[in-house]
C-alpha cells in the first residue's frame, strides 16, 4: 500500500532551473503543503490552492511557524575526526601529526569504529544534514561500519576508505595492493547498495605513493559512476612539500592528472591557492570544490576565493571538513563562509549560501537527480527549522521583513539548536530533545 504524507508549513526551496548561480531562485511558500509518497517528493502547493481542489487539510502534520527546506548536503567532512575539533595551536601538517592521526588510529579497533560511525551519523542528523561526502580511515571495516549505519536508515550517502601508503605512521598505513583489495571489496558490497555510493579517496597526493595513486586511477578508469575525492591546496607548506614529492608535476592539480584522477566526478577540498592554470583546467574538466571556510579559518590556511572561483563556473559546494572544522553545523559553516568573503569584499547572500549547502551541493556531487530540492520524483529529505529553539534567533526573527532577512539570520546566529526535526526518505530520523509537544493536525 502506499504511503502518503502531508505536512504543511512555510516552505522555502531552490527549483531546478538555476540560469543565475550569482543570485540563486528560490520558491518561498507561506504557507504550503508538501506531499511525500512513498519516500519521494508528490507535490509541493499554496495550502488554500490544495483546500479550494478538495484536500483535506486535517491530513497534514502542520508546522505553522517553523520553515521546511531541503537537508543539508556536506560535499567533504571525516567521520572519524569528531573527536578532533578544537585541537589547539597547530597548522595543518603538523595538526596531523599530532592529533589526527592518532585519533584514526583508535579506528583499529573495530567496537571503537562502529560506536563512533553510529554517533557520526546522528550527529549529521541532528546538524540537519541528510546526505554528506565522507572520508572514513584507512581501516577497510570503518567504511563498512559507516555505510551499515547510514543504509540502517536509507541515507544518500557517497564514502570511502582513505588510502595511505607513506608519510603517516605505520599503523595507519596500507599498501597499494591493499587498497586496490579493500576498495574493490567495498565497491562490490555498497556502491549502489540502497542510497549508497563509494568515493576513491586517497587522503591527499603526499600520502600516497605513485604505485597507489596509479590504482586509484585504474580503478576510477574502470568505474565510471564512481566518485573521488581528496584534498587540493589547503596549505602554503603542504604545497611545497607536495612539490618536492612529484618533482615531474608541474604544480599540485598535475599530481593528480598524471594518474588520472581528475574528472567530473572529483571533489577537490579547500584549493585555496590555486594557480590561475589550475584553476582554468578545474573549470574545463568540470572537478567541483569543496568550500571549507571554517577549517580553513581554524588553521590558519587561508582565504577561499568564492567569487573568483564561481567565475569561472566551477561547482562549489559548501562544506564543515570536520575535524578541522569546528562544527557539523551548516549554519555555523555558512556564517564562517560569510566572514570569509567579507574579507575579499564580496557579500554571500543567504539565499547563495543555503544554495551551496543543498541544491547547489547536490549538483556538485551529481546527485541533484535525486536530492537537493522539492521537485516531483525527488527523495524526501528535509528539515524542520524552529526559530522558537532559540530565544535570542526568535526574537531577532520577529524583526525580519523577508524570507530572505530571516535565512540570514539563521546562518549568521543559528546552529543545530535550530534543527526541530530531520526527514530522511519521508521518515523522521531526528527529533530535537528540546520539543515538548508534537506537531499538530491542521484544522484550516
Amino acid at each position: 500500500m502506499d504511503k502518503v504524507q502531508a505536512f504543511r508549513s512555510r516552505v522555502m526551496h531552490f527549483p531546478d532551473d538555476q540560469a543565475n548561480s550569482d543570485k540563486p531562485n528560490f520558491q518561498y511558500l507561506e504557507d504550503a503543503v508538501l506531499l511525500v509518497k512513498n519516500g519521494k517528493i508528490e507535490s509541493l502547493a499554496d495550502a488554500k490552492d490544495m483546500a479550494q481542489q478538495g484536500f483535506d487539510l486535517q491530513q497534514c502534520l502542520h508546522f505553522p511557524k517553523q520553515l521546511i527546506v531541503a537537508g543539508f548536503i556536506d560535499p567533504h567532512v571525516h567521520a572519524p575526526q569528531m573527536d578532533v575539533m578544537a585541537s589547539f595551536g597547530e597548522q595543518l601538517l603538523d595538526w596531523l601529526e599530532k592529533y589526527t592521526f592518532p585519533t584514526e588510529i583508535k579506528f583499529s579497533d573495530k567496537q571503537h569504529s562502529e560506536q563512533q560511525s553510529a554517533r557520526f551519523v546522528n550527529s549529521l542528523l541532528a546538524n540537519g544534514t541528510t546526505s554528506a561526502m565522507v572520508f572514513t580511515t584507512s581501516f577497510k571495516h570503518s567504511t563498512d561500519h559507516l555505510f551499515e549505519q547510514a543504509n540502517a536508515i536509507n541515507m544518500r550517502l557517497i564514502a570511502g576508505k582513505v588510502m595511505m601508503d607513506r608519510n603517516a605512521p605505520d599503523a595507519l598505513l596500507d599498501t597499494a595492493e591493499q587498497a586496490k583489495y579493500d576498495c574493490e571489496a567495498l565497491i562490490d558490497n555498497w556502491h549502489g547498495t540502497g542510497r549508497l555510493g563509494y568515493a576513491l579517496t586517497p587522503r591527499f597526493a603526499g600520502t600516497s605513493t605513485r604505485q597507489q595513486l596509479a590504482v586509484a586511477g585504474e580503478i576510477f578508469k574502470r568505474h565510471p559512476d564512481l566518485w573521488l575525492q581528496t584534498h587540493l591546496s589547503e596549505n602554503l607548506d603542504e604545497i611545497t612539500w607536495t612539490q618536492s614529492l612529484f618533482p615531474e608535476a608541474k604544480d599540485y592539480l598535475n599530481t593528480y592528472e598524471l594518474f588520472d584522477l581528475v574528472g567530473p566526478k572529483t571533489t577537490f577540498a579547500h584549493c585555496i591557492h590555486l594557480n590561475e592554470s589550475e584553476i582554468e583546467r578545474i573549470a574545463t574538466i568540470g572537478c567541483n570544490i569543496a568550500f571549507c571556510p571554517s577549517s580553513n579559518l581554524f588553521l590558519g590556511s587561508g582565504l577561499f576565493n568564492l567569487a573568483k572561483l564561481k567565475s569561472y563556473g566551477i561547482p562549489i559546494a559548501l562544506a564543515s571538513d570536520v575535524g578541522g572544522g569546528t562544527s557539523l553545523s551548516q549554519f555555523r559553516t555558512m556564517a564562517d563562509a560569510y566572514k570569509v568573503c567579507q574579507l575579499q569584499n564580496y557579500s554571500l547572500a543567504a539565499a547563495e549560501a543555503f544554495f551551496l549547502s543543498s541544491l547547489g551541493a547536490a549538483q556538485a556531487l551529481s546527485i541533484a537527480d535525486h536530492v537537493g530540492n522539492f521537485e516531483i520524483g525527488k527523495e524526501a529529505d528535509f528539515i524542520v527549522i524552529n526559530p522558537a529553539l532559540s530565544d535570542n534567533v526568535h526574537q531577532r526573527v520577529k524583526l525580519c521583513n523577508n524570507i530572505e532577512e530571516e535565512l540570514f539570520v539563521y546562518m549568521t546566529m543559528g546552529d543545530e539548536r535550530l534543527i526541530e526535526r530531520t526527514y530522511i526518505y519521508g521518515e523522521q530520523r531526528y527529533q530535537n530533545n528540546m520539543l515538548t509537544n508534537e506537531p499538530s493536525r491542521s484544522l484550516s
